[in-house]
């Protein structure tokens, strides 16, 4: 969304500081042994605390008030009582709700207790190279642009991207315009960000695939050739200089 007075500001930084807020609590809370369905029941519940609802479930009739993506799930695992973490456990959040008719999501990856499977490198590599790519973001930088500085820091470190998962804009609704900020260069994509615009930037780092499929349950994706992804999401407010990160309070980068 264009933020063009200071009460859309404000809507926006008061549901930012919810998603991210419980984004982190929810990391804090995972335990080893608690089922994924417990750990989205404590983030509902606290988006219900802050007066929230949950985007996915509110826009989608996602089944859980959260994404959460165990090991070879890329993005929109579902909680299940079934599913136990488990130490070592690559484990994704993805927390988006809307606040007063406004919208904000954030997400992030994290290894649960001792890295026994070596995923913290591919972890790590994600949040290094979302704050890199928020970093080269201002008004009138391309799209595309962002998108290879993506693509060329995930080869540089040994990994692919997920080419058909993308950031995208987020306020009024959970997804506007641009909707396709990808993590790879278009080289015929022409647009470019705008100032006092908020998107939602998010990485999708790949061991092995570059394509997410989806299962048969009609939501969980998983990689196209197997392997894991890492994914950081923030939200952000583009400005004429560095962007002003609105969901900081995740944590994500600690």
């Amino acid at each position: 969304m264009s933020i063009t007075k200071e009460s859309e500001l404000v809507g926006m930084q008061k549901i930012s500081e919810v998603v991210a807020t419980t984004l982190k609590l929810m990391r804090d809370y995972a335990k080893i042994g608690m089922s994924t369905k417990e750990l989205d029941d404590y983030g509902g519940t606290l988006l219900k605390e802050y007066g929230a609802k949950s985007a996915p479930f509110e826009t989608y009739g996602f089944p859980g008030y959260t994404c959460i993506s165990i090991n070879k799930e890329a993005a929109h695992g579902i909680p299940s009582k079934k599913n136990i973490l488990k130490e070592g456990d690559l484990i994704n959040i993805d927390v988006s709700a809307e606040l007063n008719g406004f919208w904000s999501d954030n997400g992030g990856s994290f290894v649960l207790g001792k890295d026994l499977n070596n995923h913290q490198p591919l972890v790590n590599a994600s949040k290094y190279i979302l704050q890199k790519a928020i970093n080269r973001i201002k008004g009138g930088v391309k799209i595309a642009d962002v998108g290879h500085l993506i693509e060329t820091e995930a080869k540089k470190k040994g990994f692919k991207v997920i080419e058909n998962l993308a950031g995208h804009g987020v306020g009024r609704s959970l997804h506007e315009a641009p909707d396709n900020i990808l993590n790879y260069r278009v080289r015929s994509n022409r647009e470019r960000f705008k100032k006092n615009t908020t998107v939602a930037i998010e990485t999708f780092i790949s061991t092995r695939s570059n394509t997410a499929v989806e299962l048969n349950d009609g939501w969980t994706l998983v990689g196209n050739r197997g392997g894991y992804v890492s994914q950081h999401e923030h939200t952000i407010l583009i400005t004429d200089a560095a962007p002003v990160i609105l969901t900081q309070a995740n944590g994500i980068w600690n």
